[in-house]
């Protein structure tokens, strides 16, 4: 009897467009028909999930979740609530409506901040109190996920004849609620389960409190560790003083150049970057030196201090993305040999959750599909075996 790994691989839709290179004109617009390619085919590959990213210059997650959902069986679309912007209430129904018609497919991303541009271009009044939009999170996450689970139990007969009694009420600094109801209840128990990053002692302790899953953009191991044993210590000061006993996953956010050979890997990874225009450069360089972000600001420090390594931040990890674009830019170059033995090592760190992807994201899905996949996954059922 074969045992299931519970370690799950997510892939990602490019909604700014697509190519093989980066820091160009995208040459793959980032129509429905591509968008639902790059899906079907991650999901062909034996990816279980995919992220949606969100952003100004990003096609809206909730629309194209929905719409890749319904041209896929099992892929789970990963979308992004951005609490300064839509209000708990709607959130916790547009995701339950989501995950109603996906068949319980629904993931949520919970994105708190965002470049400071970004924040005030979306009219984000905390675009400038870092802290304080993690203490807005933590109010919005309260509301949504107690009405959800009070959803699976809503009669509308009693709630109309509670005169607005029933339902949520909360009263908070940032969100006042009295009587909220979410409709239709979400298929998954007791929720969709929700995805959160945030790498400041603000984020890692609301993550504590309230997150399923804590991502992480890809560092050299030693750092993810050092942000594990971090936030954990969170998880047990919350169960000190409140006496709430919660257990997080951890997961990661990074790139994939899979070849036969290494050098073949690392040629490859080296043409995503060939064709940047040095204004370019500059460009995304002064937009991480604005970011209040600390995970960007972490990224922006791996890339800089590896400038004269040629961006190899440790074995088969690559960080010479990060110069160009912003997020979870760290690659893993190798063979699927090298690579899969790499993401044991983040796996034995505490890591249950991969979201990868790789340029462009058709051809790179299939190559992790044919070669890395199915041997990740043998690797750790071998592993399961033995402790069974």
């Amino acid at each position: 009897m074969t045992v299931k790994p519970n370690v799950e691989f997510g892939w990602y839709l490019p909604t700014t467009g697509d190519g093989k290179y980066i820091g160009i004109k995208p040459e793959r617009e980032a129509s429905l028909d591509y968008l639902i390619e790059v899906a079907q085919t991650a999901e062909a590959a034996g990816f279980e999930f995919a992220l949606i990213p969100t952003g100004g210059n990003c096609i809206d997650a909730w629309v194209v979740g929905s719409a890749v959902a319904s041209h896929t069986k099992t892929l789970k679309p990963l979308v992004a609530a951005r609490p300064g912007l839509i209000a708990p209430v709607l959130t916790a129904r547009m995701a339950a409506s989501l995950d109603r018609l996906s068949g319980g497919r629904a993931l949520i991303n919970v994105v708190t901040g965002g470049t400071p541009d970004d924040l005030r271009a979306t009219g984000d009044p905390l675009f400038n109190d870092h802290d304080g939009r993690y203490d807005r999170t933590l109010e919005f996450l309260q509301i949504v996920k107690q009405a959800w689970e009070e959803s699976h139990d809503f009669n509308l007969e009693a709630y109309l004849k509670s005169g607005g009694k029933a339902g949520v009420h909360f009263k908070g600094r940032y969100f006042e609620v009295e009587g909220g109801v979410s409709y239709p209840a979400p298929v998954q128990r007791p929720h969709p389960p929700l995805y959160f990053g945030g790498s400041s002692p603000a984020g890692k302790r609301v993550a504590a409190e309230v997150a399923d899953v804590y991502l992480m953009w890809a560092e050299p191991l030693e750092m993810i560790k050092q942000q594990i044993a971090e936030t954990e210590s969170y998880v047990r000061q919350l169960y000190e003083q409140k006496g709430i006993r919660r257990q997080l996953r951890y997961g990661l956010r990074a790139q994939l150049v899979v070849r036969e050979t290494e050098e073949e890997a690392w040629n490859a990874a080296r043409e995503i970057i060939s064709k940047v225009d040095p204004r370019v450069l500059a460009a995304a360089e002064a937009l991480q030196g604005r970011t209040d972000a600390t995970n960007q600001q972490r990224q922006t420090k791996i890339w800089k201090e590896s400038e004269a390594k040629d961006y190899v931040i440790g074995p088969n990890l690559w960080a010479g993305l990060s110069r160009i674009r912003g997020g979870g830019a760290v690659a893993f170059v190798g063979t699927p040999e090298q690579v899969s033995d790499r993401l044991l090592e983040f796996v034995d760190a505490g890591i249950s959750s991969f979201i990868l992807s790789g340029y462009p994201h058709v051809e790179e899905a299939r190559i992790a599909g044919q070669s890395l996949l199915p041997l990740i996954k043998k690797k750790l059922e071998n592993r399961q075996a033995q402790l069974a």
